[in-house]
């Protein structure tokens, strides 16, 4: 049986700007739970590397009914730090038969 993991996502909210007009955010951190977590095939990291110049880390598999906002967003998970990037890929929560509709990309945010 496939089981998924519980990451911090740490949601973004602007609070101010600063001296250059550019927004300032305080984070919150979220627990999301049944995360699947998977390393890229690598024709995925190749073809997402000479396409947008980001090397995928890890796919993440986010269960149905999560309704997070995960474009751009900052997760932590095996105790390190990535981002998130690209739209989301979404299936059809009805055809599909596991527990988790939608796949992230995220990569190596220090």
């Amino acid at each position: 049986m496939i089981r998924g993991m519980t990451i911090n996502l740490l949601t973004k909210t602007q609070i101010s700007t600063d001296a250059f007009n550019q927004p300032v955010y305080a984070y919150t951190i979220e627990e999301v739970d049944d995360v699947l977590v998977a390393s890229p095939a690598a024709e995925e990291v190749t073809d997402e590397l000479n396409s947008s110049g980001k090397r995928i880390e890890y796919l993440l598999g986010i269960p149905k009914g999560d309704a997070h906002d995960w474009e751009d967003q900052i997760v932590e998970f095996f105790g390190h730090k990535f981002k998130t990037f690209g739209i989301p890929e979404q299936g059809i929560e009805a055809n599909v038969p596991t527990r988790w509709h939608k796949k992230v990309k995220c990569e190596r945010y220090e």
